[in-house]
């Protein structure tokens, strides 16, 4: 069985209301790297640049995640 919607795209938000920060957390991380994503079109970007940014940002959102649980822990 797919997790994929009916327009064939699994890049969906699980929680809607984050999806204006997940947004604005991609061009952040983006600008951070260096990749030059911009609202809208962005077919001139290569498949390597898109994959950075998407794994970029699992890093940080596990890094983050990982210091909620450490000071979870500590209190």
């Amino acid at each position: 069985m797919s997790n994929n919607n009916s327009s064939g795209n699994s890049n969906r938000i699980n929680v809607p209301e984050a999806r204006a920060a997940m947004e604005q957390f991609k061009f952040e991380v983006a600008n951070e790297i260096g990749v030059p994503l911009k609202r809208g079109y962005n077919g001139d970007l290569t498949s390597a640049q898109n994959g950075y940014v998407g794994g970029y940002m699992v890093k940080k959102m596990i890094e983050q995640q990982e210091k909620m649980m450490a000071e979870k822990n500590q209190g």
